[in-house]
């Protein structure tokens, strides 16, 4: 991959939707997903996000969803957002044919100084569903750290996927942010 083109990063519209969808579904549902190695096809059914949800995270504020593209094709995405004083990193996804490039590291970089320099926020978070050992370990290596902090799996709400076991739950991961760099 030599002659790449750049990879621009940009906010997310109500357009942006349905590649949304597409992306975040491509990253962790259905065979499609087991190209790359966020897939959570093994564990869960059914849909990891929906239309009404990402319109409610761009109409939030000090909400944003962020989205990485290259060649026109949407490579990455993720929404940060300022919860309770700190930032919250969530929906992030790659697409699985780019996974292990280096694109999911840059997102998770833009996602971070967009809290730190737009919100001034010292601390980012993120839940991660506990029994996915190997995505804990490559955010471990980005700098977060394991909390303990457990929180529910949402049974019974078909709108995070239809679980295929019964002991999942979240735990929240966390990493300071420089103040000054």
């Amino acid at each position: 991959m030599s002659t790449m083109d750049a990879i621009t990063y940009r906010t997310a519209t109500t357009a942006d939707i349905p590649a949304l969808i597409e992306l975040v579904t491509s990253a962790y549902r259905g065979d499609a997903s087991r190209v790359g190695w966020t897939t959570e096809a093994d564990i869960l059914d059914g849909q990891r996000i929906d239309a009404e949800g990402i319109q409610a995270d761009l109409e939030r504020p000090r909400s944003v969803i962020l989205l990485a593209e290259q060649a026109g094709q949407l490579m990455a995405c993720c929404h940060v957002a300022d919860e309770n004083g700190h930032g919250y990193f969530g929906m992030f996804a790659v697409n699985p044919k780019a996974q292990g490039g280096g694109v999911g590291k840059q997102m998770m970089l833009q996602a971070e100084r967009h809290v730190l320099e737009q919100w001034q926020l010292p601390l980012i978070q993120m839940t991660v569903i506990d029994c996915r050992d190997e995505l804990i370990a490559f955010y471990e290596r980005r700098g977060y750290v394991r909390t303990g902090i457990k929180k529910p799996f949402p049974y019974g709400d078909e709108r995070f996927g239809i679980p295929k076991r019964d002991d999942l739950q979240f735990e929240v991961l966390e990493k300071p942010l420089g103040a000054t760099a």
